[in-house]
């Protein structure tokens, strides 16, 4: 018995002892294990007198008992302790500063984009939308282009083999617009602008061979010259949220007539001004309106395009195209 009792007294001193889980098994093993000290007693008990096993045993399974408790015990304190050094480490001090994370902004032309269609959108003109591969008919043909007009040369039209080809403008989806109105007897009256990508062979400081348009059409009984110029005037205040002197200057477009280009008066650094041409317009040549089913003794409208990198420029300042393609991360987080 006072072997037992003395067992019981070490063990519970090297398990307070114990500093680490793998220290803690070591001594379950040599205590509880099939060759542990206190199991080598349990097995014992068969070789005492038979007066003294009942003792002997009731007082090795107390000792067991209390042995196992100890372990499980201390084992949670190890465990305890444990996960408050790991969340020591681990903590966050709040008071550092934030790391920025580097977001995203949208593209310029993307936003002004989204500038010219929300005007436009309040104006109440519809958003429409069509191929960029595009055929003949709908890209020339239906816009009153003549068989030989050099828009439709090579060097300025990339092909494809079939006859198709790129898009030169988005007055296509003009077409298919005015088309699709009148097949399902919707309209006129009709009002729309389309923005996308457009390709042309050529590129330099201020051209690029794929680059993004807008394009608006009316068509309506009573619509005039003076509805375009009004129209073109609020665009452009709402814009470059400011006013500008405009004029309109007689040109020719083969979808159009009478067709102008209007430029408006830019004022330099220095205090001068200069015109600056940025869009083209004019009313709707009675043979496109014909070629999508529409009356030109009952309808007329007017039609404009412009391009959206050159207004990005203006109302961002920005003197070389190249720049909006170029991806250069310098450039673009200017519009964060």
């Amino acid at each position: 018995m006072s072997d037992i009792e003395s067992l019981s007294k070490q063990a519970m001193q090297d398990i307070a002892a114990a500093t680490s889980a793998d220290a803690l098994e070591g001594l379950r093993v040599a205590l509880l294990g099939k060759g542990g000290s206190i199991t080598a007693r349990l097995k014992a008990l068969g070789t005492l007198p038979a007066e003294e096993r009942k003792a002997a045993g009731e007082a090795i399974n107390r000792v067991r008992d209390a042995v196992t408790r100890a372990l499980a015990a201390r084992r949670a304190e190890l465990e305890d302790a444990e996960l408050d050094a790991r969340l020591a480490g681990e903590s966050i001090d709040v008071t550092l500063p934030g790391r920025d994370p580097g977001r995203g902004t949208v593209h310029p032309i993307s936003r002004t984009m989204q500038r010219m269609a929300d005007i436009f959108g309040r104006l109440g003109y519809d958003l429409a939308d069509g191929p960029e591969i595009e055929d003949d008919w709908h890209n020339f043909e239906a816009l009153n282009f003549p068989p030989h007009h050099p828009a439709r040369a090579m060097h300025d039209t990339f092909y494809f083999g079939d006859g198709r080809l790129l898009r030169t403008h988005t007055s296509g989806v003009q077409v298919r617009y005015m088309g699709e109105a009148v097949a399902s007897k919707s309209g006129p009256p009709l009002r729309m602008i389309a923005l996308g990508k457009v390709y042309r062979s050529d590129s330099d400081q201020t051209h690029s061979p794929m680059f993004h348009q807008c394009e608006g059409l009316l068509v309506d009984e009573h619509s005039t010259f003076a509805d375009l110029k009004g129209t073109l005037a609020e665009f452009v205040r709402a814009f470059f949220e400011r006013d500008f002197e405009m004029r309109f200057r007689p040109s020719y477009f083969p979808f159009v007539e009478p067709g102008a280009e209007v430029d408006i008066a830019w004022q330099r650094p220095d205090g001068s001004t200069r015109w600056l041409e940025v869009l083209g317009c004019g009313m709707v040549h009675p043979n496109v309106l014909r070629a999508v089913g529409i009356d030109p003794e009952r309808y007329t409208g007017f039609a404009f395009g412009m391009g959206v990198e050159r207004l990005a420029m203006l109302r961002y300042g920005v003197d070389d195209l190249r720049a909006f393609f170029d991806n250069d991360l310098r450039f673009l987080r200017q519009f964060a």
